[in-house]
């Protein structure tokens, strides 16, 4: 049975589960928490209920019929995708997972930090993809912005690469297990500087880091992150899919506000449906 891994439990993943588990697949939904429809506190324009609900409790109805229908629902943290053998291999904090078809579906992306030339010098020593990008700082000075388990992923990529890599937690405290060789800074960041290229960053006391390149890497990967790293094309923080949800990159497939257009519950369930159903027929050539 074909594994479809479905990143993200908002309502286009529990559409697309429910979709992709009833034409028989085998279904994962790996989510770390109840993302922005959990923090909703009315929703009054969803078809089929005239009375308000909360979204904690609409989306606990979703994760109940996806359930009772035979998906599964793994609460996670995804921090890498990669290619496989066959298929791609799905990262998380709690091991490793095989897929057959990927599909992204986490949301909007997250704002860019309010850090002076953060915006200034991306595409010139600011990067969001050590993947993409480790290549270019052979033997430089690295940093990583960030500091959860995507932070370090990064910078697990970046440490056999570059001659030197710090993890500034930007006044956040240290994480635990840090990879070896991995330095920290944890002084809140007020600027990256540089000329042509990134120099340095200044911290907010005043004294600076030298480096060749900055990677930002705060709170958890989300669904551009992830497109980018498998070299899927973006529409600038949102990723490229056609209309049936299908991306330039053969079993991956994107559906919800993380690919633009009305941010609505009701495109992202429409999505959903579409996505999965186009994973479906995929898998099954």
């Amino acid at each position: 049975m074909p594994t479809l891994v479905i990143i993200g439990g908002g309502p286009a993943g529990l559409s697309a589960a429910i979709y992709a588990v009833r034409a028989g697949l085998d279904v994962h939904v790996l989510y770390k928490d109840d993302g922005a429809l959990g923090k909703a506190d009315r929703i009054e324009n969803y078809f089929g209920f005239p009375d308000v609900i909360p979204g904690a409790e609409l989306l606990a109805r979703g994760q109940a019929q996806a359930d009772r229908l035979g998906a599964r629902l793994h609460r996670t943290e995804v921090t890498g995708i990669e290619y496989a053998d066959r298929g791609f291999a799905v990262k998380t904090t709690g091991g490793e997972r095989h897929a057959d078809a990927v599909l992204l579906a986490t949301g909007s992306p997250r704002a860019v930090p309010a850090i002076t030339g953060i915006r200034t010098f991306e595409g010139r020593g600011v990067s969001y993809c050590a993947v993409c990008d480790a290549f270019f700082y052979r033997g430089k000075a690295a940093a990583v912005l960030g500091q959860g388990e995507y932070a370090l992923e990064e910078a697990r990529v970046l440490l056999p690469v570059a001659g030197s890599v710090t993890l500034l937690t930007n006044g956040q405290s240290a994480p635990e297990n840090l990879p070896d060789g991995l330095a920290v800074d944890t002084r809140p960041v007020s600027a990256v500087e540089g000329g042509e290229t990134v120099e340095r960053v200044v911290f907010a006391d005043g004294e600076t880091l030298p480096l060749d390149g900055v990677f930002v890497a705060l709170g958890t990967a989300g669904s551009t992150d992830f497109a980018r790293k498998l070299g899927a094309p973006l529409d600038g923080t949102h990723i490229r899919a056609n209309a049936d949800g299908s991306t330039a990159v053969p079993g991956l497939f994107a559906a919800g506000d993380c690919t633009g257009g009305l941010l609505q519950i009701a495109k992202a369930v429409s999505d959903g449906a579409q996505a999965a159903m186009s994973a479906v027929k995929f898998l099954r050539k």
